[in-house]
């Protein structure tokens, strides 16, 4: 059973009065946004190749990412670097803070060196051990530094290196604190970054031994890449699916005042960060969605729409905006009420996303279009009567399945009124009309052939739209046309029961025994 707290980030879609049949919700769990994560090219773990802070680790990065050794000799001499780093730990003379320094640097070079680093033999070598040991309290900021960087790109690696960390957890996280230097806790936040993007289980340990309020603490001061590395992190460990953790995090003080701060001031790649913790936030805790529509993120959200070129940044803010549009009243209701300003801004911006060259960016605003769509009578007007009718037709009979799919929801909302429960959706005839004149129908017929259920389903509901609503009992012809018949009793004898009862009963319904004896 869904836990409470999490938001249904849909968009109501068209009903149908076909058996009182109410159609889908539309759900996307918090957890499917990976998808769009790795479409925006930003990885849920990341090798650390460039040191936190420049003045404390000296990096000569071009040569490290330009050799290219045979991956055998690497390995061993990694081994070599974790037995060279035992040996520097034990020792106890004159300059030993020096060569424990030395022998770390010489592993992080080799964890950071090639495109697959040879992060099993330093974990089979002991490293993960040695590494903690030198994260002891007390420990000089260039080795607890050269520590945490190590753990970093070991984090990065497969999903039973990744657990190897579970010893160094709660080092990590009590470095996170105040008392920490800034380059040290930011290192410690990649780390836990990283393994927060393994998978559930690993955020779950984080989040019970604490790591969820010293992160969104990193995230209040100015400090951009400090800031950058923290959301990204924070992003990773309240994805989801549970909502507590996002429900957590917008309780923290101050969390929301800096989401607000750093969406107006930061620099594209810090909103990016910033704007994918919002997007976990809006897409898993009703708590969150309501705190954040009714400040002034929308608003910001919009802003960065319609000003940023950058795609990596674009993507989570149209994720964001359809995710408080769908969850949140206030949102729609509210805020985009056509006439102001931050309406016409908001579409405009959509539109420009529409008329992109990436299918992501058309897919995304198409989706924000459809839960606006699912909204008043005021809102289907806004989206019928603007430039981005003739544009969303465009789309719906040449571009790619998924960004149609989307579409369609928009253009079947349009058309009928919003209802309470599952009742039978008045018409919006003059939208109806319109569309079917301007050629749409064609589009649905081509969803209901689809082998995708929920675009199946789509189709057969704005079919019934044309033949219940159509003046002059016009819909069965213009369906007929279509070969909407043909169709739709594809779904005769179809093991999805929905399909099959909706398709079977409008063909009973429309075209029976008596069809075309009046001609």
């Amino acid at each position: 059973m869904a836990d409470p707290g999490f938001a249904t980030n849909k968009r109501d879609p068209i009903k149908s009065s076909v058996v009182n049949a109410a159609g889908t919700r539309r759900r996307q769990l918090a957890v499917t946004v990976g998808k769009e994560r790795r479409e925006s090219l930003v990885r849920a773990k990341r090798l650390c190749r460039v040191g936190v802070s420049d003045a404390e680790v000296d990096v000569d990065v071009e040569g490290e990412m330009m050799i290219d050794e045979e991956q055998s000799i690497l390995e061993s001499q990694t081994s070599l670097a974790v037995e060279n780093l035992k040996s520097a730990l034990a020792y106890q003379g004159k300059g030993a803070v020096q060569k424990r320094v030395g022998a770390l640097q010489e592993l992080r070079r080799l964890l950071s060196r090639s495109e697959f680093p040879p992060v099993e033999s330093a974990v089979k070598a002991g490293a993960v051990a040695i590494l903690v040991q030198c994260l002891s309290f007390g420990s000089p900021d260039e080795q607890l530094l050269e520590a945490a960087w190590c753990l970093t790109n070991i984090a990065a690696g497969n999903p039973e290196e990744t657990k190897a960390l579970l010893p160094a957890l709660p080092l990590l996280i009590a470095h996170l604190g105040e008392k920490s230097s800034s380059p040290v806790a930011e290192q410690c936040a990649w780390a836990l970054g990283n393994v927060a993007g393994e998978d559930e289980e690993l955020r779950n340990v984080l989040l019970i031994q604490g790591a969820l309020v010293p992160l969104a603490r990193m995230m209040l001061p100015y400090r951009r890449s400090t800031v950058r590395t923290a959301a990204w992190a924070l992003s990773n460990l309240i994805k989801g699916p549970n909502p507590k953790a996002a429900n957590e995090l917008i309780r923290v003080d101050g969390v929301l005042d800096a989401i607000v701060r750093h969406l107006t001031k930061a620099d594209d790649e810090s909103a990016t960060e910033v704007a994918w913790v919002v997007v976990y936030l809006s897409a898993l805790s009703n708590l969150a969605t309501s705190v954040l529509v009714k400040s002034d993120v929308l608003q910001l959200l919009v802003n960065r729409l319609a000003t940023s070129n950058s795609l990596q940044l674009m993507i989570p803010v149209l994720r964001s905006l359809g995710n408080l549009v769908a969850g949140d009243s206030h949102a729609t209701y509210a805020v985009l009420v056509p006439g102001l300003e931050v309406t016409d801004t908001a579409m405009q911006a959509l539109i420009k996303c529409l008329n992109s060259e990436h299918r992501v960016l058309k897919k995304e605003a198409a989706w924000v279009l459809s839960n606006i769509a699912a909204g008043s009578i005021e809102h289907k007007q806004l989206i019928y009567s603007s430039e981005t009718l003739p544009l969303l037709l465009h789309l719906f009979s040449a571009a790619p399945f998924d960004i149609r799919k989307e579409v369609a929801y928009i253009l079947g909302n349009i058309c009928v009124a919003p209802t309470k429960g599952d009742e039978i959706p008045n018409l919006i005839l003059e939208h109806l009309v319109s569309l079917v004149e301007k050629g749409c129908l064609p589009g649905f017929i081509d969803l209901v052939r689809s082998a995708d259920i929920e675009a199946a389903k789509l189709g057969l509901q704005f079919i019934e739209l044309v033949l219940r609503g159509m003046p002059n009992g016009k819909g069965p012809k213009l369906v007929e046309q279509e070969d909407g018949i043909e169709a739709m009793e594809r779904f005769q004898f179809h093991e999805n029961e929905d399909v099959r009862t909706m398709a079977n009963s409008l063909v009973d319904k429309y075209f029976g025994e008596d069809y075309g004896l009046d001609e």
